[in-house]
């Protein structure tokens, strides 16, 4: 068993390095599939890999979306702590 490469910073603001982490294998495995697509020419595989990609198109956008909602997140927290700190008077 692969040990752990990544450890989790605790400490992520607007973004989580672990989900960045996870898109980039994802993304890396759908980049490696497309590429045996080119190669194979079995048609039952290749419906087989096509279904591989499609499943991790999707892996790839509920990632991306996650990270759009830390980020959007963070930002709205970011605005109500400077109205605290921009007070007049």
């Amino acid at each position: 068993m692969v040990e752990k490469q990544i450890n989790c910073q605790h400490t992520c603001k607007n973004t989580c390095a672990m989900l960045n982490e996870a898109l980039r294998k994802e993304t890396s495995m759908v980049m490696f599939y497309k590429s045996t697509l080119e190669e194979c020419n079995m048609p039952e595989v290749r419906n087989f890999i096509n279904d591989l990609v499609d499943e991790k198109s999707k892996i790839i956008l509920q990632i991306i979306q996650k990270l759009n909602e830390i980020h959007v997140r963070s930002q709205v927290i970011d605005g109500i702590t400077s109205s605290f700190n921009n007070i007049d008077g």
